[in-house]
Order: C-alpha cells, then structure tokens, then sequence
C-alpha cells in the first residue's frame, strides 16, 4: 500500500508549546523521593508558597531547592497557573493540576510514587506540551547516537534547538546543565550515588551506562516495567492534543511521530503492539487490530477521557493486588 493511503492524521505542531523559558530552571537538581508530594502539599494549602519570603522554612529545603521542586512540579504537569491570570492577584499562584490530585493526595492512586507505573506516567508528562523541560522531548527525538557523553548531547540538544525560535537565544551553558541532569535522573551516576542522592527514574533503565568510560545510551529492549494501562493512557493523552477529533490512532504514529509514546518509552513496534493488544483486552471501549495493512488503535470515546479511564482502571487493579 502507498504511504499517501495511510488513514488520514490531524496535523499538529509543536513547536510553539515550548513554556517560556524551558532550561535548566531545575537548577541542576533531579527529581528526589519526596519532591512532588512536597511541592503538591505545599501549593494545595498556598499558591504562593514558592516566592513567598519564608518558603525555604515551610517547605522544608533550601532556596535552590524550592526552585528546582517548582520547576518539576511544572515539568511534570502537576501544579499549574490559573486558567485566568490576567486578574489582579493571580500572578505567580499555582495550583494542582487534576492528574496531581488523583495521583498526589493522601488516598489517591500512589501519593509516595511506590508505584513504578507512577513513575512511566510522570516521565511521560515531560513530552506532554506545554514543555517545561523542553530538553528532554528533544533528547529523546533527535539523539541518534549509540551512545553518548553529556557533551555529545549537549551538542545534540543545541543543534535540535535551531528549529524552535524560543530556544535559539539560550546558552551552551544551559544545555550542557540540561544534558548532565538528564543523564543523570536516569542512571544515578557515581557522583550522585556517592553524595548520597537517588533519583526514582533511575529505576526505569531507559538509561544505562555504555561500554566507553562515562558514556551513557538509550534503552531500546522490552519495557518490562511499563504497565500496558499506562502506556496506552498515554497513547490517549497524545491522541488528545494532536488529533483530538479522530476516533483510531495508528501504530507508526504512536512508534514514530516526533514526541510520541514511541519515542518517550523508546519501544518499537513490536514492543509497542503487545502492550496496547494486553491493553485492549482489559479496556472496554478500545480495539487494537489491523485494518488496510495498518495497525490502528480505535476507540468509541474522546481519547481524554480514556486517559482517565485507563488511569483508573491501572490504579484500582493494583490496589486490589495490594
């Protein structure tokens, strides 16, 4: 079949979903155990909280720190401005989003993050727009090498800037911070792990060290870890924001397309069908099969709310097995 008789795909651009800003706001830091509950807390009783003078003593952390754990809280869509903050006194407040409160408070689905789906679900946020750590969608579409340093993807990440205006003023410098904390949420490096500091997504391995000294590559074998309620959660949630008015999504859009489930989760398709086939044999509304000589995921409901759907059902699953 020629491509141009693949089903036909809504086209979206992502290019100007990039947050203002969008590096190294982490202040170097990667996500700790305990951060995002935290952060969470704190904003649910005071928006405020992160530029009030005293948030150092009410969250606990010093002042960088407070910096960092907004960043992630952002960057992983769990607090976010009003919807209105033209008014007077709404600037700087945040809130929490809807996906922090059902995952976040104390009897949602994994307020601690023991979960290790919890932790698939959060690296996903960071591909969902608007991009407040733009460098890590960027990594995951443009680094083709087998493996890398951080300077290797330093270089990576400035050559993927040239194509997003909002990015072509930023430094090396901010980069090369970006490159250095993305390796190291992932793979818990010597420095880290001697300093006493853990990174929860290092228990992804999507990272892992290469065979050349201080050299890192992607993970592209079977995603052991990754429930298949999550990933296809988050094939509904890619549906949403780009094609939100079709009612099947293809697999090659899913494997391929840039910022993807494919590309976040480095699956292929192989990977990538077994999950949503498991999926679609738990989920009521969703059929995954092949059609034309193409592999598409349809489903009869608004992909938005099959993300919560699948979210749901993921979550009381494992409660009743707990």
């Amino acid at each position: 079949m020629e491509e141009n008789m693949m089903p036909k795909q809504e086209v979206f651009d992502l290019r100007e979903k990039i947050a203002a800003g969008g590096l190294s706001r982490h202040e170097t830091f990667t996500p700790r155990y305990g951060w995002l509950k935290k952060g969470y807390e704190a904003a649910k009783k005071d928006g405020k909280v992160f530029s009030a003078p005293d948030a150092i003593e009410r969250i606990g952390v010093g002042k960088n720190m407070v910096r960092s754990i907004r960043s992630w809280c952002l960057a992983f869509h769990l607090l976010e401005p009003p919807k209105n903050t033209s008014s007077k006194g709404q600037q700087g407040i945040l809130q929490p989003t809807d996906l922090a409160s059902n995952l976040l408070k104390d009897d949602g689905w994994d307020p601690f993050l023991e979960d290790l789906g919890s932790l698939w679900l959060l690296h996903w946020q960071l591909f969902v727009p608007p991009f407040e750590a733009v460098a890590w969608p960027l990594a995951f579409n443009h680094c083709t090498l087998q493996s890398f340093d951080h300077k290797q993807l330093t270089k990576v990440l400035i050559s993927a800037s040239k194509n997003y205006n909002k990015l072509s003023n930023l430094s090396e410098g901010s980069f090369e911070k970006d490159a250095s904390c993305l390796i190291r949420m992932y793979t818990d490096t010597r420095e880290d792990a001697s300093a006493g500091i853990e990174s929860p997504f290092a228990q992804l391995d999507i990272i892992r060290p290469a065979s050349d000294q201080n050299a890192y590559r992607f993970v592209t074998a079977e995603k052991q870890t990754l429930p298949s309620l999550i990933f296809t959660a988050c094939c509904f949630q890619y549906a949403e924001y780009t094609q939100p008015n079709l009612e099947s999504l293809s697999l090659h859009k899913i494997v391929y397309d840039n910022f993807s489930p494919g590309v976040a989760f480095k699956l292929n398709e192989t990977e990538a069908g077994r999950l949503l086939d498991e999926a679609a044999q738990i989920l009521p509304d969703i059929d995954f099969k092949e059609d034309q000589g193409y592999r598409q995921l349809y489903y009869g409901k608004k992909p938005g709310q099959l993300f919560w759907d699948a979210l749901g059902k993921y979550y009381r699953r494992q409660q009743y097995r707990g």
